[in-house]
């Protein structure tokens, strides 16, 4: 699902380039937000690097920046933000994604009813 970036404050380049690069180092900074990578007795980072092959996928790894928060519009809150791989980012945003697509499919079927 492509972003709009309507939603996105004005800046949104640079503080994602900012949270993946400056902060993250380039690397997955997921903790078991996304269900993965946990452990005992704590949680365990991602090990997906940018640029590099995916260790538990195919291909190469993107970094994103996922928002951790629900704010609307989106913030550009440091506090609110993590350096994910779209394995984790994804996962991350599994029940957003559930709900966009429920409302998609029910709109489609109200514009059918109505013709």
């Amino acid at each position: 699902m492509p972003m709009d970036r309507k939603l996105y404050p004005p800046d949104w380049e640079e503080i994602s380039r900012h949270i993946r690069f400056d902060i993250a180092k380039g690397r997955c900074q997921c903790e078991g937000e996304c269900g993965l990578h946990r452990t005992t007795p704590g949680p365990r980072r991602c090990i997906e690097k940018n640029g590099h092959e995916a260790k538990w996928a195919r291909g190469k790894i993107v970094l994103t920046t996922a928002h951790l928060c629900e704010c609307d519009p989106l913030c550009g809150n440091e506090a609110h933000l993590k350096a994910m791989c779209q394995r984790c980012h994804l996962r991350v945003d599994q029940d957003l994604h559930a709900k966009n697509s429920k409302a998609t499919r029910r709109s489609r079927m109200a514009v059918g009813e109505l013709f």
